[in-house]
């Protein structure tokens, strides 16, 4: 029994111990008036189905949780961030060449359309991210259109 109470006290003392290990969660300077739907004058069903479910890990619009400040999550959920970001950020759309532009936008319809975006575990800690039939529909027609005019 000491065995055990001595590997738990250690296993919360490393507990406390990492969270002093900070994460970045700073955001670089960007225009407003370059994101995504500024730039193409995204409709109100498509701004608020891309913040819902896009832009926490898609944009600098981050909205972190409480358990994404406590560690080791801070740092899975971070890391999951920073890589959603290098993939596509809405927050520096405007940077984007032409072409870039509309191959994302086809990207973007194929993983919704897959069913691969937004993606499962998110969904589940963030049910409004949840889409129905109908707003995926919405959103990859959208996407799809979007596509078309940046060619």
């Amino acid at each position: 029994m000491k065995l055990i109470k001595k590997i738990a006290l250690g296993l919360l003392a490393v507990l406390v111990l990492i969270q002093l290990v900070p994460v970045d969660r700073s955001v670089p300077k960007y225009e407003p008036n370059q994101t995504l739907v500024e730039l193409t004058k995204a409709p109100e069903s498509i701004k608020t189905m891309l913040k819902n479910a896009c832009n926490d890990c898609h944009s600098y619009d981050t909205n972190y949780p409480w358990y994404s400040k406590v560690a080791p999550v801070s740092w899975w959920i971070q890391d999951h961030i920073k890589e959603g970001r290098s993939h596509l950020n809405f927050s520096i759309w405007g940077s984007y060449k032409p072409k870039k532009a509309a191959h994302k936008m086809e990207e973007c319809a194929e993983e919704v359309g897959e069913g691969k975006m937004p993606m499962n575990n998110y969904t589940w800690m963030h049910s409004e991210a949840k889409l129905s039939d109908a707003q995926l529909s919405e959103l990859i027609t959208w996407f799809e259109t979007q596509e078309k005019l940046m060619k």
